[in-house]
């Protein structure tokens, strides 16, 4: 393999770190990856550390002596596990069959372009299932499924749409939930629909931060405290948030 340059190994480095943890990949898997990748282009050393918000790394080139350190700042994240199976794939294509360092930028910076693998109206229609199996499951019954399916739907879409536009998350899930709990409200008021928390619990389930609270959890058994303090209380402050919004309307209402 030829002799790369250091700054163009951090760069592939830092640019596949950074689409893994903007699209929801544990701390630990993009640090292991980029030790990886820095370690095919023949770096003699690596040192990572990876947060929810920033990835800080330093490479040694072999025959040298000073480090060359950088740092990403990460601002926006979400949850797209498709990017981070592409982001591997490529990682162990650059293990496996010696992919050049030009060839591993320009395939991280089509991953990079790739539209999400599920467009807006499939996660829609798919958390208006979830919101009315999920009411069922919690022992609701079928007079509760539509009312939670509109609510769940119409909660989600809602922040998909405002999340756009508000870059506080929290305000985007308080809206979402302030809306879930209306639309239930309503539906009971109307007579559609007979048990109130079942509907309410089923359609905001599509708003629950599962990946973060796995990520916690995973991350802090892996000995990764800050990253792993800092998703819990990022799930924590999601949970707060539908909890206000619902709070909101049961207690105005």
């Amino acid at each position: 393999m030829p002799k790369n340059k250091i700054e163009d190994v951090m760069e592939v480095c830092l640019l596949a770190g950074r689409l893994m943890l903007q699209n929801g990949a544990e701390t630990y898997r993009v640090e292991d990856t980029i030790t990886r990748l820095a370690q095919n282009y023949n770096m003699e050393a690596a040192q990572v550390f990876v947060t929810p918000t920033a990835i800080i790394l330093s490479l040694l080139e072999k025959g040298k002596t000073k480090d060359y350190t950088k740092i990403v700042r990460i601002l926006d994240r979400s949850t797209d596990l498709h990017v981070v199976v592409l982001v591997n794939d490529l990682s162990r294509k650059v293990a496996n069959e010696s992919l050049s360092l030009e060839t591993a930028k320009k395939e991280l910076k089509k991953i990079e372009v790739t539209p999400e693998a599920y467009p807006t109206w499939v996660q829609v229609v798919a958390a208006i299932l979830v919101s009315g199996c999920f009411g069922l499951m919690f022992k609701g019954n079928w007079n509760d499924f539509l009312p939670a399916t509109i609510a769940g739907g119409v909660g989600y879409a809602l922040f998909l749409f405002s999340k756009r536009y508000i870059s506080v998350r929290f305000f985007s899930e308080l809206l979402a939930a302030f809306f879930i709990g209306l639309i239930a409200k309503l539906a009971i008021t109307a007579g559609i629909g007979d048990q109130l928390d079942k509907i309410i619990i089923g359609a905001v389930m599509p708003l629950v931060p599962g990946v973060l609270i796995t990520n916690a959890v995973r991350d802090l058994m892996a000995g990764h405290l800050v990253s792993g303090i800092s998703l819990g209380a990022e799930a924590m402050l999601t949970a707060f948030a539908i909890g206000t919004g619902i709070a909101f309307v049961i207690v105005t209402l």
